[in-house]
């Protein structure tokens, strides 16, 4: 992944706007339609991670459905984004098992039964149809914008040029920048360069987006337009994991919010639920710290009226 740092995760070396609905009811109705009978798309069972001595992660235990958004709340340190890196394998995890789209990620079971871990073929093949956008975009200086989006399509999905360059524009136009498909990287906001990685790898045609805080590197004024491309994927059923520390779009886009602290799922459930009646006293502090530090969030509309 050194190379890029959004995209399909199926390479070891390298995934009209609908109104948004506001959280709860509405969208939780909306993806369980989409749904139709459960079928799970991300499955972590008593999954650990340790670093040394220090336990980061302890028996996780977490079933995403197809089409469900997933939001990961916490306090920094919580294991938010050590969760989200093991369930695309870019943390080894120690501990249970991580299944996509049913098969077991990162380790085989060899003939006595031993957990050993897979080659990496066998690695990209499980997660062929994940993406992953991360905090720092790190799009390739030397490449325009196009030339960003083709670049797995031509190396890893191995497609003609001139059907590349096709799908590079129209995943451009789905994320509102055709315009700056000639332009260098350099040369775009940070929202605008965040949008590119994003459509860098919804280019791979993932079925599983995880997003880790995707906006903690922007300034407030550019948060508004990658949100607005998530929440659009969102309406239109991508299966997303989303570490965030944006408790509107939680609140209006997810369907779950879960959170972590310490390395525990604390609690879990339907965001106005979490949000307006938590049941543990640490995410009471954390909601409560939280408005605190952003009186705003009191007035945000997702937690105070249904239309947004």
């Amino acid at each position: 992944m050194a190379r890029a740092q959004s995209q399909s995760l199926s390479h070891p070396g390298c995934a009209a706007t609908t109104r948004p609905q506001a959280a709860g009811v509405s969208r939780m109705n909306h993806s369980a339609a989409k749904r139709g009978g459960g079928d799970v798309m991300l499955e972590a069972r008593g999954m650990s991670k340790r670093f040394g001595e220090h336990t980061v992660l302890q028996d996780i235990n977490l079933s995403i459905q197809r089409s469900e958004v997933v939001c990961l709340i916490g306090p920094s340190g919580s294991g938010k984004s050590t969760l989200l890196r093991s369930l695309a394998f870019l943390e080894n995890y120690d501990d249970g098992e991580v299944f996509v789209e049913g098969e077991l990620l990162g380790y085989d079971r060899a003939s006595d039964g031993r957990r050993v871990r897979s080659r990496p073929s066998r690695l990209s093949d499980v997660r062929r149809n994940m993406g992953m956008v991360f905090q720092q975009f790190n799009l390739w200086p030397h490449l325009s914008v196009l030339e960003n989006v083709m670049e797995a399509l031509l190396r890893v999905r191995g497609m003609k040029k001139d059907a590349a360059r096709r799908l590079a524009l129209a995943t451009l136009e789905k994320v509102g920048l055709a315009e700056k498909a000639d332009a260098w990287p350099n040369r775009l906001s940070g929202g605008q360069q965040q949008r590119v990685a994003i459509a860098r790898s919804l280019a791979m045609s993932p079925a599983i987006m995880l997003f880790d805080e995707p906006t903690s590197a922007l300034d407030p004024e550019l948060v508004g337009e990658v949100l607005q491309v998530m929440r659009q994927l969102a309406e239109e059923g991508m299966t997303m994991v989303v570490v965030t520390h944006e408790m509107g779009f939680a609140a209006r886009v997810a369907d779950r919010v879960l959170f972590l602290d310490q390395g525990h799922i604390v609690e879990q459930g339907p965001p106005m639920t979490l949000f307006k009646n938590p049941q543990s006293p640490r995410l009471a502090q954390f909601l409560g710290n939280y408005l605190e530090r952003n009186s705003l969030f009191e007035a945000a509309p997702a937690l105070n009226r249904v239309d947004d």
